[in-house]
C-alpha cells in the first residue's frame, strides 16, 4: 500500500470524504481552500488511496514547544468506515513516525477526544501514552 503526500488541490480533494468522517463540522466546499491555507502554516496531509479516493488520511505538522521540544503533532487521523480494519490508520501512524525519526525528532504528539476508545487502543498499541489533559475555552 502506497502512502501519498497531498501536494495539489486534486490530491487534497481526494481526501475530503475521509477527513469529514472525523471533522463533519467542516463544510465540504471549504475543505480544499482551508487545507491549502493550513499548508502555508506547515500542515501536511498524507493519504492511502483506493480507486481514486483517499480511504485513510493523516494530517500533521512540525512544532516546537518548551514542554517537549521539537515534535510532530498529528492533527487528524481518519479512515472511511468501509476501509476500517485494514490497518491503514496504523500504517499512517508508522509513516509519520518514520518521518519524525528521519528528521531527528524524538516525540510525536496528538490530542484525541475522550470518547474515541477505538482510536485510543490504536495509539496505545503504537506506543503512545496518555500524558496530559487538553483544555479548551470557547471565546
Amino acid at each position: 500500500m502506497t502512502i501519498h503526500l497531498a501536494k495539489t488541490p486534486e490530491d487534497i480533494a481526494k481526501c475530503t470524504r475521509a477527513m469529514l468522517e472525523l471533522r463533519p463540522h467542516v463544510a465540504a466546499e471549504s475543505f480544499v481552500p482551508l487545507v491549502q491555507q493550513m499548508m502555508q502554516e506547515g500542515y501536511q496531509l498524507a493519504f492511502i488511496e483506493e480507486n481514486g479516493e483517499a480511504v485513510a488520511v493523516i494530517g500533521f505538522r512540525y512544532l516546537q514547544f518548551l514542554f517537549c521540544g521539537k515534535h510532530f503533532y498529528i492533527d487528524d487521523l481518519s479512515t472511511l468506515p468501509e476501509a476500517r480494519g485494514k490497518g491503514y490508520g496504523g500504517m499512517l501512524l508508522d509513516y509519520v513516525a518514520e518521518l519524525a525519526r528521519a528528521a531527528g525528532y524524538d516525540v510525536i504528539t496528538l490530542d484525541s477526544g475522550h470518547q474515541r476508545h477505538t482510536a485510543h487502543r490504536l495509539y496505545l498499541n503504537k506506543g503512545f501514552s496518555i500524558s496530559s489533559h487538553h483544555f479548551t475555552k470557547k471565546m
